[in-house]
């Protein structure tokens, strides 16, 4: 099962690939991903739940994508408070042929660390294994999922060694989910002055079976009473919002082939 699953995704990818590539191409989907949601509430702070902000800034994000790149098709994972599991996340974004996919997420950190604050942006990888907690905490929900061993055949969240199992895969669209990446990053910066923590390559699972560039944001860490106040502000909710789309742009002008 693992060597079918990696083959038909490693097809996949290279088929999305050819189609980057090719002559005329633009950016025509782009799949916008509200981490958790239902019985999954991720991170929690003093008053709020990651699931709610995640999906207010996602909804706030397609609609400025809308307005801005009306051309664009923007497909949601889901839209209202309701549970979907991680595979399927990343199946919506590959049944739809999308360009770029993006996850929504807040950042936590335990008690004792909850001065810590800043935005960063997760791409698709599985080296340096020391370094994989946020990977082993954004992919603890499938825990909470039907026979998960034998959705992600015998993966193990809480095992940074089963992040080797979708390492050929990382590299196929590698480049372009760190220079979108960083795009983010620096949008963040320079528009809202945010604390940057950087660009990460973890082992998150959603990101590891999508069949295009992938980016999962943190948008702030919700354990931090400061930055929670500002993720749940309609101000910072449209800041974050209007900084992706800024990005997308310059993303979009970078990649498209005249």
């Amino acid at each position: 099962m693992k060597i079918k699953l990696l083959v038909t995704l490693f097809f996949l990818s290279l088929i999305a690939v050819t189609h980057t590539f090719a002559q005329g191409y633009k950016i025509k989907t782009i799949v916008i991903d509200p981490g958790h949601g239902g019985r999954k509430p991720g991170a929690s702070g003093s008053y709020s739940k990651e699931k709610d902000i995640s999906l207010k800034v996602a909804l706030k994000l397609g609609e400025l994508l809308k307005d801005e790149l009306p051309e664009i098709k923007i497909i949601y994972t889901r839209k209202t408070d309701i549970d979907v599991d991680l595979y399927r996340r990343a199946e919506i974004a590959n049944d739809a042929n999308a360009d770029l996919f993006i996850s929504i997420h807040c950042n936590s950190m335990p008690p004792g660390n909850k001065h810590i604050k800043g935005v960063e942006t997760l791409v698709a990888g599985s080296h340096r294994l020391k370094e994989q907690d946020a990977a082993i905490r954004e992919n603890a929900d499938i825990k909470l999922e039907k026979n998960y061993k034998t959705k992600y055949d015998g993966y193990d969240p809480s095992n940074p060694a089963s992040f080797i199992l979708f390492s050929l895969l990382k590299n196929t669209f590698r480049d372009k989910s760190i220079k979108f990446a960083k795009l983010i990053q620096n949008s963040y910066i320079s528009r809202d002055e945010r604390l940057s923590r950087g660009v990460k390559e973890q082992g998150v699972l959603v990101l590891q079976r999508c069949g295009m560039p992938a980016v999962l944001t943190e948008v702030g860490f919700i354990s931090n009473s400061e930055e929670e106040k500002y993720i749940n502000s309609a101000k910072g909710q449209s800041e974050i919002a209007s900084s992706i789309v800024a990005a997308i742009k310059t993303y979009k002008k970078n990649i498209e082939v005249k």
